[in-house]
C-alpha cells in the first residue's frame, strides 16, 4: 500500500515547488548582465561596434549652408508648451521600465518585464549598444548644444547642466529610439510603419526639446541603423531576438487593454 504524506508535508512540498518556480521565473527576468546598477550590458564588446568617427562626416560648420538649415529647423522649439512639448518631455526619459512603453502605442501592446522578460531585456542591452556606438564622435567633435547656443531654456531643464558638458553630435537618444524601431519592425512587420514612424518623431523630439540640431538627430538615426546591422552578426542576439519574437506575438494575439 502507497504511503501517504501528511497534509502539512504535502501543503510545504508544495510552497516549496511554487517557490522554486517563482524564483525561476525571477532569475529569466534578472539575468541581463548589468555594467552598473540598472544598466544593462551591451551585444557588443568596444572593438565591435561601428565607428562613428570613420562612419559620419564632421558636424556642419558655423557660416554653411547646412548649419543654416541646422538654425531653422531648431525653431521647432517654439513648440513649447504644446502637446508635442509635453511629449518632448516623456520622451527624454531613457530609464526603465517607462522606456519600454515607447512604442507601446505603435505595436497596440505594453512591453514590461514580466509580460515580455526576454523582448524586455533585449530592449535594455541594445539601449547600451546604441548608447555607446556615437560615444567616440561625440568626443571628438564635442559640439556645443543648441539651447547653450541659443541662450533658451530645454524640456529638461534639470537635466542642462550635464548635457551642456556632452557633445550634440550625433543624437544618441535618436541612435536608440531608431534601434528600437528597427528592431520592433523586424519583431511586428504589419506594424513596421507605425513603429518606424514613432522612431522618427522619437528622434525629432529631441529638436522639441532644444537639446540638437537637426543633424545631430540625422547622424543619430544613421548609427542607429548601423549598430543594428552589426548586432545581427551577434549569435546571442540573435537567439534572443527569436525568443522576443515569440513573446511578442503571444502578448499581441492575447485580448489586453489598448496601451495608454
Amino acid at each position: 500500500m502507497r504511503s501517504r504524506l501528511p497534509l502539512s508535508r504535502l501543503l510545504a512540498v508544495s510552497l516549496c515547488v511554487l517557490a522554486s518556480a517563482c524564483a525561476t521565473h525571477a532569475a529569466s527576468r534578472s539575468s541581463v548582465p548589468e555594467i552598473r546598477p540598472g544598466v544593462a550590458q551591451g551585444y557588443l564588446e568596444t572593438a565591435q561596434l561601428p565607428d562613428s568617427i570613420a562612419l559620419l562626416p564632421p558636424p556642419p560648420a558655423p557660416g554653411s549652408a547646412a548649419f543654416a538649415l541646422d538654425e531653422q529647423v531648431n525653431l521647432a522649439r517654439n513648440l513649447r508648451g504644446t502637446p508635442r512639448w509635453e511629449q518632448a518631455i516623456a520622451d527624454a526619459n531613457l530609464q526603465f521600465p517607462a522606456a519600454a512603453s515607447i512604442f507601446a502605442c505603435a505595436i497596440g501592446t505594453d512591453i514590461n518585464e514580466h509580460n515580455a522578460p526576454r523582448l524586455y531585456g533585449l530592449l535594455r542591452r541594445t539601449r547600451t549598444d546604441a548608447a555607446v556606438v556615437s560615444d567616440a564622435a561625440k568626443h571628438r567633435y564635442n559640439r556645443t548644444r543648441p539651447f547653450v547656443a541659443n541662450g533658451e531654456s530645454t524640456c529638461t531643464p534639470d537635466k542642462e547642466a550635464g548635457l551642456a558638458e556632452n557633445g550634440s553630435y550625433p543624437s544618441g537618444h535618436t541612435s536608440i529610439g531608431w534601434a528600437w524601431a528597427l528592431i520592433l519592425a523586424e519583431l511586428a512587420p504589419d506594424r513596421s510603419d507605425a513603429i518606424l514612424a514613432r522612431g522618427r518623431s522619437y528622434g525629432e523630439s529631441r529638436l522639441v526639446c532644444n537639446v540638437h540640431w537637426h543633424s545631430d538627430v540625422l547622424s543619430g538615426r544613421f548609427m542607429g541603423a548601423a549598430v543594428v546591422a552589426r548586432l545581427h552578426g551577434d549569435a546571442v542576439f540573435r537567439a534572443d531576438m527569436e525568443a522576443a519574437r515569440a513573446e511578442l506575438a503571444a502578448l499581441r494575439a492575447a485580448p489586453a487593454a489598448a496601451p495608454a
